[in-house]
């Protein structure tokens, strides 16, 4: 009898059987895909998955699965589970995939490693590193432990990158971030923003695109710097609705202390919406040279002087989503396909349908 097995988070898994017609079933499906379409089976572990009490954790990992699930000849499926219980994850995965003969297992955030090599077999592994990860005193011995097993490491950010130890001289390490969906993240006139989400049309104001409890965002500074103007946040907003929230404000301001990538800009860059943020992550070569952003270490005068014609303004739109545009899911799934490609030896992917396939930047 056929039982289903559900992830947590929603994510797709494989129906489960008894175990030895489960194990015979997937290694014939196995090999009838890969002999008639040369497809590609992967796996994504990812302690990052959204869920029903909080629909935005994870969202970025959500979001690079639905483009990497929409190229050509790849099967993706995901194993998805809450921070912490790694052990627990070992055994879970274990019942849920074992034998499954997928081409690549790829963990996201480094403490996943542990549950994903105890799967892959002879599977390449590969890990995306998101900061946390690297940068927590506790987190980032672990990681590092961990690292070994991994077949191919890599980041978000190629400043991110920098920090794994080795990284491009006694080891290769790859630039992968999550990107930006430009088919959610477009410009929406102001007025029917705020309309949308019940604000006053023609009041002026701020955003602050992250949690205000996450104390490194600096919610602290961004208060200082709207100096009395309204400053919304995004904390408890549901994924859907963010880009309303991105096109109701005049600008966003963003002083974080660090950024392991920096996908709130290339949101707001993506809705031709003014930014404002320090630079870190991602965010000079996002910003610098596009007028009416500023990218500087906060100083709070200079900040205000940047802010006060997009505040005086109906309506402040610059052109940003070109150079978003850059960093789009859809291109850099390209981009997770190509890796998948080289380590397992499917070549499905040509080098000619990017312009910069092996670059950490634009």
């Amino acid at each position: 009898m056929v039982r289903g097995a559900r992830m947590a988070g929603g994510a797709r898994s494989i129906p489960m059987l008894r175990p030895a017609a489960a194990t015979a079933l997937r290694r014939l499906r196995a090999q009838t895909v890969h002999t008639l379409r040369q497809l590609l089976r992967a796996l994504v572990v990812t302690n990052m998955w959204p869920s029903e009490a909080d629909p935005a954790f994870g969202a970025f990992v959500r979001d690079q699965v639905i483009a990497l699930r929409a190229q050509p000849d790849v099967d993706v499926d995901v194993f998805s589970f809450g921070p912490g219980g790694y052990l627990r994850a070992v055994r879970a995965l274990r019942r849920a995939h074992r034998g499954a003969g997928y081409d690549i297992v790829h963990a996201h955030f480094g403490l996943t490693i542990l549950p994903a090599a105890g799967l892959r077999g002879g599977a390449p592994l590969v890990v995306t590193l998101h900061g946390t990860d690297l940068r927590h005193p506790r987190s980032g011995r672990i990681t590092r432990a961990l690292l070994p097993l991994t077949t191919l490491p890599a980041a978000v950010s190629a400043a991110l990158a920098g920090e794994i130890r080795g990284a491009g001289t006694d080891r290769r390490v790859a630039v992968l971030p999550c990107g930006v969906d430009m088919t959610r993240f477009v410009p929406i006139p102001r007025p029917e923003a705020r309309r949308r989400l019940g604000l006053e049309v023609d009041e002026p104001c701020l955003l602050f695109p992250a949690d205000p409890q996450r104390a490194g965002k600096r919610h602290d500074l961004a208060i200082e710097a709207a100096d009395g103007t309204r400053l919304l946040s995004l904390g408890g907003v549901e994924p859907d609705e963010v880009p309303l929230w991105i096109n109701a404000a005049n600008a966003v301001v963003l002083p974080s202390e660090a950024e392991g990538f920096g996908l709130a800009v290339l949101e707001a860059r993506a809705c031709d919406v003014p930014v404002v943020a320090t630079p870190v992550g991602i965010h000079p070569v996002a910003l610098t040279g596009l007028e009416g952003t500023l990218c500087c270490p906060y100083d709070t005068e200079r900040w205000r002087r940047a802010l006060a014609p997009h505040l005086a303004a109906a309506d402040p739109r610059v052109a940003g989503r070109r150079r978003a545009a850059l960093w789009s899911s859809e291109r850099l799934a390209r981009r997770v396909v190509a890796a998948w490609s080289e380590l397992s030896g499917a070549r499905l992917y040509s080098a000619a349908a990017d312009p910069h396939p092996g670059s950490g930047q634009p």
